[in-house]
This record gives C-alpha cells, structure tokens and sequence, in this order.
C-alpha cells in the first residue's frame, strides 16, 4: 500500500506528519510512501533527506492524492483537499470531528475511511499514540514563554548591588498536561508558581512540580469523564469557581489558562472583573483561544490590551516548535498505524477499543456526531498590540 505524507496547507503551520526517520519504520512494516514536495521544509526536513529515506518524491498535492491510499497528515484536510482524495481511501489525521460537519460529509460522500487522532483514549495502551498530549506538553512550555516575553519584568529572584527583583507569580488554571509542562516550564524560569483543576487528584501531581495547589470549594460534581479529560461543568459551577479564583487571578503577574472539554467549548474562566482588579503589565496567555476562550475578551492569534492587562490568544504553539513537534508526531501516528498493519497491508480491527474509538467515517457514514463550528470571541475596548 501506498502511504502519503501531503504538505500542510493551514496558514502558519510548520508541522509535517512524518519525518524522514518515520518514513524508515514504515517501509520497514511494509508500506511504500510518497511525501509531496516541500512538506517537510517548515519542519527543517529537505526533499532529499525524504528521499534519502527511501520516499517517492511528488511534484504536486494532486500526483500525491492520485498514487496513495493511506494519507497522513496534522490537520484536517480543506474541503478542496478532501476532493483529491482517491474514494474508499484512508485518512488518519488531527480532524476535529465535533466541529467538521462538512468535512466529515464530504469524506462519507467519497466512502473514504477516517480516522480522528483528537478521539484516541486515554489509556495506558494508546498512550504512545496520544497526540493531544504530545502537543499538550509542547503548548505548555510556548505558552510560559511566549508570556515571559510579554511580561515587563523578571521572572526569578535576583540579588543584585541595585536592590533585590522578586520572583514573578505565575498561576496556571488547569493542571492537565499542558497545564503541569506549564508549571515546570515557569519554576524552572525561577517564578513563584500556583495552580488550580477542579480535579482534586492531580493535587500531588503540581505539588511534586513545586507549585502550590489551590483548593476552593465549588458545588459537588464529577470533574473527570470516561475518556480521562475534564468534564463540562454547570454555569453555577463556574460562577463559584470564578468568584474564588479572582483573588488568587489578581495577585498574578501571569495567568496561563489550559482548560478544555472535549467537543464543547471552552469554558469561561476569567471575567472583565477579574482583569480589572490585576495589575498593569500582568499577562494572560489563553491556551484555548481556538476553542473559545477561557478568558473574555481574548482573540484568536492576537496579542491585545485590556486594563492594562496583556490578553495572549495565540493558536497552535507546537507549530512554533516544529522540529520536535513533528518528531513526536511522527511516532504517534505510526504507532497508530502500525497497530492497525498486518503485512504491509492496513488491517483494522474494528473490535479494538482504540480504531473503534477514532473512526469517523467509514462506507459513506459519518460515525461521529459533529456540531457547528466553535465561535470566536471578540474584544470589547481593548487595544491591539504588536
């Protein structure tokens, strides 16, 4: 079977599915791969280096799509991509199938079998094949730098014959894996750090990271669900949340919000009350702007000015780090693959708590619900900076 690796078309991403090493384990397991020109140079990978792989190089998106019947790609296809696609093909990709109605229609109207890499479980088996958390943890570390950068002050301790600079405080809302790369990232730049999730067992988690957990008291509930992410919660819930969090938001210098619920939007975590009351110069860098937003009034890929208060709603940080981010992609995808490889041939088991999980579409189906697309928020008076 034929593999195909195409180029990325979503503006601004660096990332490629597999790199040239990955190409070796496929072929290895018995696939041929095409990769389309140019697909790895964002990533730092030349043509050559494909072809040193063993790769067939193809001049064009169209001679890719033609030859192969697997493609792997990061991002979901465009609408105009998915027409290239050979019908009763396979794609396993990044799909975002709760907000990819159309997309999703167009690959069942072509009887294309896709896979979601966003659906794998969280499970001690797929864990080599989890890509959100992969990307999670390149997230984390980008959002903590991006927000140092936009910080006009220190982040450690320093003693020096002008006077002493106290330690920047750091709060993380959200001790996920991006929240506790976060964390790690923060300490380790010498701020003074403080977390909170609403699920109480990752408590040791943070402490062991040396941040400081905080506990507030919200009405009962269950904070994890089936698929080991945090579960929606109720507008009361939130409320309460956000009343006791506002003293410990205010006396940040920089907020890292990384909460997220899978197939909903991300909820809102910090109010224009509560970026009234922090200081001038702090800093929020909203992890979720692409799935709404936790903190009102931040916009997607923009860098605004809010009571003084430095909004950071950039998307997509693995792509700024695209060397690593595509090595870790690579072995994730091929470790789903492979699980799925008999022979050089791809040989789902649908009875396979993982394909069964991540399949979308299949034999003109749409397997998987999906809902409108995710709005974006928008600012209110705030001040767009550079």
């Amino acid at each position: 079977m034929m593999i195909g690796i195409p180029r990325e078309r979503v503006p601004n991403e660096n990332r490629v599915a597999i790199i040239p090493t990955g190409v070796s384990t496929l072929l290895e397991a018995g696939y041929e791969v095409i990769v389309e020109s140019g697909a790895g140079l964002a990533a730092h990978f030349t043509d050559d280096d494909y072809r040193h792989a063993g790769a067939i190089i193809a001049d064009d998106a169209s001679a890719l799509y033609r030859q192969a019947s697997v493609i792997l790609k990061v991002l979901a296809p465009t609408l105009e991509e998915a027409d290239l696609i050979q019908e009763e093909s396979t794609i396993i990709s990044l799909l975002n199938p709760w907000f990819n109605k159309p997309l999703l229609e167009r690959f069942a109207s072509r009887k294309v079998q896709a896979f979601a890499l966003d659906l794998v479980p969280r499970t001690t088996r797929a864990q080599p094949m989890d890509v959100l958390s992969a990307m999670a943890g390149i997230s984390g570390y980008r959002a903590v730098l991006s927000g140092a950068m936009a910080l006009p002050r220190y982040f450690p301790m320093l003693m020096t014959a002008a006077g002493t600079i106290h330690p920047a405080r750091v709060l993380v809302i959200g001790a996920g894996v991006a929240g506790l790369m976060a964390i790690a990232t923060a300490r380790r730049l010498g701020a003074v750090v403080e977390a909170y999730d609403l699920r109480p067992e990752v408590k040791e988690q943070v402490q062991s990271l040396g941040a400081d957990f905080i506990e507030i008291q919200v009405p009962s509930s269950e904070t994890t669900g089936d698929s080991g992410y945090a579960k929606a919660q109720s507008e009361a819930f939130y409320t309460a949340q956000r009343q006791q969090l506002a003293d410990c938001v205010a006396r940040a210098d920089m907020v890292v919000t990384t909460a997220a619920v899978p197939g909903k939007q991300a909820p809102k975590l910090i109010n224009s009350d509560m970026i009234h009351r922090m200081k001038s110069g702090s800093v929020i860098v909203d992890l979720v702007a692409d799935k709404g937003g936790n903190v009102e009034g931040t916009v997607l890929n923009k860098k605004i000015v809010v009571d003084g208060v430095t909004l950071v709603g950039h998307a997509n940080h693995p792509s700024r780090v695209p060397v690593h981010a595509s090595q870790l992609l690579t072995r994730n995808i091929t470790a789903f693959l492979l699980n799925m490889t008999k022979a050089g041939q791809l040989v789902p088991n649908f009875d396979d708590d993982i394909v069964s999980a991540t399949l979308v579409t299949q034999g003109g189906q749409v397997l998987h619900g999906a809902e409108p697309s995710v709005p974006k928020n928008e600012p209110t008076e705030s001040k767009e900076t550079a």
